[in-house]
């Protein structure tokens, strides 16, 4: 059996550095290559997406420029990579809200350092993929058939509406349905499938609201014109991981709006809590063995050469 993890991610000491510079609050668990490994081991995962951390690279004080922080923050995720390459892939990091230098940076991504695809934010500084000004970047990702992780900020400037309670309880999956809401009716999904966009928990409350999303079409029509297929049939282009979602009541809604075939694994690493014993998400046994091992190894469609291991 082989188990790969869509959804871990690391904190390269370069970004922690800026980040405390900047005098930003980082709620990142101590991160290492070797707890990570250690992780990994425990939990028989074979191998492992590492995305950076989720704050982005424009945030004041940090004493770089976002792109030199993001040019910094994937020469080290490289070198992560390259440490271990049978058992480690590698998402870069974008200067967004910056398309052009974003540009720039996803040239060097691919063509110098070798990664295995982007990570990129719901949103930043108010700007959501699939926004027209996105449009540069995502013909370039559609062009070399790109591998993106749609993950929620972690450092959002917008305020949260109930601050007694943490932005990742509701304000994160609900973030994540903004922007695959725009994805779909920007036309951003039917213009280039060439880009495999994988969403961050499940889609955070993307399935759970199909229909809803889907009647906004219904209701506007001219809303359809950019959605030939259909708002249901770009639902199920997306790929969702089940990082903070390994329970039945998450999995059955997404397996029943997407399908099985679109669902792959993820823990969250280093966010999640620790479950006890050699299982990473006891809370998917209601699969079966058969169903669960398939779900373990699905990440072939994403990074086929740690599947290929």
């Amino acid at each position: 059996m082989t188990r790969i993890d869509t959804h871990i991610h690391h904190l390269s000491p370069v970004y922690k550095d800026a980040m405390d510079h900047a005098g930003v609050f980082n709620p990142s668990p101590p991160w290492s290559r070797e707890t990570t490994l250690g992780f990994m081991d425990h939990f028989h995962i074979d191998g492992a997406v590492m995305a950076p951390a989720p704050y982005g690279t424009h945030f004041d004080g940090s004493g770089m420029t976002p792109a030199d922080l993001a040019r910094a923050c994937n020469e080290e995720t490289a070198d992560l990579v390259r440490s271990n390459p049978t058992r480690f892939a590698g998402l870069a990091v974008l200067p967004l809200p910056d398309v052009e230098a974003s540009l720039a940076e996803l040239g060097r991504v691919y063509d110098d350092l070798g990664l295995d695809g982007v990570l990129m934010l719901s949103s930043v500084r108010g700007l959501y993929p699939g926004d027209s000004q996105m449009t540069p970047l995502f013909e370039e990702l559609d062009r070399r058939n790109s591998y993106v992780f749609l993950h929620p900020n972690a450092f959002s400037e917008a305020p949260n509406p109930l601050p007694q309670y943490p932005a990742w309880v509701v304000e994160y999956p609900f973030d994540t349905t903004r922007a695959v809401l725009n994805l779909i009716y920007s036309g951003t999904m039917s213009a280039f499938p060439g880009v495999r966009i994988q969403l961050a928990h499940l889609g955070g409350t993307a399935p759970f609201l199909a229909d809803r999303i889907a009647s906004f079409g219904r209701m506007t029509p001219e809303a359809l014109e950019r959605v030939p297929a259909g708002v249901l049939s770009q639902l199920r282009a997306f790929y969702y991981d089940t990082g903070l979602c390994n329970n039945e009541f998450a999995f059955a809604a997404a397996e029943r709006t997407v399908g099985f075939d679109r669902l792959v694994f993820g823990t969250d690493w280093p966010y999640l809590d620790m479950p006890e014993g050699t299982d990473p998400a006891p809370g998917l046994d209601f699969l079966g063995p058969e169903k669960r091992a398939q779900l373990d190894s699905a990440a072939g469609a994403l990074v086929p050469r740690l599947s290929a291991k």
